[in-house]
C-alpha cells in the first residue's frame, strides 16, 4: 500500500512516473482508499451555469471581461426548472455556477436558494467567484450548503499571471475559503493541471495545500486555454525549463486525482468535464476508477451552453439534460459503480462537524 503521508519528493516522483506497472499500483491504491472512505456511490451534481458575465480578466478563460462572447443570465424560472429537473432525476445537489457577475444581485441569489430549498431536498452549491463576506453570509443564511472557489495554483506569481486582480482589490482565495468554512459551508477548491509556468514543485505544493486546507471538495482538470485569450495566443509571461513544465495532459490529471485521494481520503473529488473533453470515450470513467467519486451532469438549457465557453469544444455541449442524465448513469454502472443517493455530503465535512 502506498503511504498516504507522502513527502514532497515522493509526490513529485509519482507525478513524473511513467512506468505502467508502477502506475497500476497507484490507481489501485487510490481506488481502495476511495472505496474505504467514500464508498462505491458516484454522486451526481446537477450543474446549472446561471450566467456567463464576468468582471475578471483571467488570461485563459473565454468568459473574461474583454471577450466578445455573447452573454446571458438565466431567469429565476429557468433556474428553478433546472433544479426541479435535477431533483426529479434523483440528483442529490445542484451547483449554481457563473462568472464573477455583480449583475447577479446578492438578494436575488438568496431568493433562488430559498426557492430551490422550498421545493426540493437538494443541497445547493454555489460557484460564483469572489464576493463580499456579507454576500457569503446572506447566502449561507438562505440555505446554501457548499461553496466552490478554485485557487487554481498555490504559487502567487503564477496566480497573478493568470488572474490579474481587480483594481484596488487583492485576491486571496485561500483566505476566502477559510472564511467560508467559518460560516459553515462545505468548502471546495481545486487547480488546473499544466498551466504554463507550473512546475512539478508547484503542482506538488498544490496537492499538499489541499490537505493543509482540509478541503471537503477538490476539483482538478487539465489546463485548457480559450484560443481567443492571451494565454491561448501564447502570450505567456512565465517561462520554465521544458523538463520542469507540467504537461496539461490526461495522464498527469489522473495522477493528480489519485494522489489527492491518498492525501485527502474523505474528500469528494469529481471526474471533470475537462477530462471528458480530452477523452470523451472514457475520460470520466478513468477518473472515477482512479480516485474520483463525483460527476456533474449539465442541467444548463442547451441554448445557453455555447455561450458558457470557458474553453472551446466542451464535451456533451449539445446533449439535453435528460440525455446527459441517462448517459451518465449508464457510464457509472458500466464500471461497476452505483449512482449516488441523497445529498452526497462530504464525509470529510461530516466527520469534522460530528467530532
Amino acid at each position: 500500500m502506498i503511504n498516504s503521508q507522502m513527502t514532497t519528493r515522493e509526490i513529485i516522483s509519482w507525478l513524473k512516473e511513467t512506468d505502467e506497472t508502477s502506475l497500476e499500483s497507484l490507481w489501485r491504491a487510490a481506488d481502495e482508499v476511495r472505496q474505504a472512505n467514500v464508498g462505491d456511490q458516484v454522486h451526481l451534481r446537477g450543474l446549472i451555469e446561471i450566467s456567463s458575465y464576468c468582471v475578471r480578466s483571467c488570461r485563459y478563460c473565454g468568459l473574461n471581461a474583454a471577450s466578445p462572447a455573447d452573454r446571458y443570465r438565466m431567469t429565476a424560472d429557468e433556474i428553478q426548472d433546472a433544479a426541479r429537473a435535477a431533483h426529479d432525476y434523483g440528483y442529490g445537489s445542484v451547483v449554481l455556477q457563473g462568472g464573477e457577475d455583480y449583475g447577479l444581485k446578492s438578494q436575488w441569489i438568496a431568493d433562488r436558494i430559498r426557492a430551490i430549498k422550498a421545493e426540493t431536498s437538494l443541497a445547493v452549491t454555489l460557484s460564483l467567484g469572489e464576493r463580499s463576506n456579507e454576500d457569503f453570509a446572506l447566502w449561507r443564511d438562505a440555505g446554501a450548503d457548499r461553496y466552490l472557489l478554485r485557487f487554481e495554483t498555490s504559487n502567487r506569481p503564477l496566480y497573478d499571471n493568470i488572474h490579474p486582480p481587480l483594481a484596488g482589490k487583492y485576491s486571496d482565495r485561500q483566505d476566502i475559503l477559510l472564511h467560508l468554512r467559518q460560516l459553515g459551508y462545505e468548502i471546495g477548491s481545486g487547480v488546473m493541471i499544466g498551466i504554463p509556468g507550473q512546475t512539478w514543485d508547484i503542482l506538488a505544493n498544490d496537492l499538499e495545500t489541499f490537505a493543509r486546507l482540509d478541503l471537503d471538495m477538490i476539483g482538478m482538470g487539465p489546463y485548457i486555454a480559450h484560443p481567443g485569450t492571451p494565454l491561448g495566443k501564447g502570450e505567456n509571461l512565465i517561462e520554465v525549463p521544458a523538463d520542469q513544465q507540467v504537461p496539461n495532459d490526461e495522464l498527469t490529471t489522473y495522477k493528480a486525482i489519485a494522489l489527492t485521494r491518498l492525501l485527502c481520503p474523505a474528500s469528494n473529488i469529481p471526474s471533470t468535464t475537462a477530462l471528458a473533453t480530452l477523452n470523451l470515450a472514457e475520460g470520466r470513467e478513468l477518473g472515477l476508477s482512479r480516485g474520483a467519486n463525483v460527476v456533474m451532469p449539465n442541467m444548463t438549457p442547451v441554448q445557453y451552453r455555447a455561450m458558457y465557453e470557458i474553453y472551446p469544444a466542451k464535451a456533451c455541449l449539445n446533449e439535453t439534460a435528460k440525455e446527459c442524465h441517462h448517459c451518465m448513469n449508464n457510464r457509472i454502472r458500466s464500471i461497476g459503480r452505483i449512482p449516488g443517493e441523497g445529498r452526497g455530503d462530504s464525509p470529510n465535512y461530516t466527520n469534522n462537524h460530528n467530532s
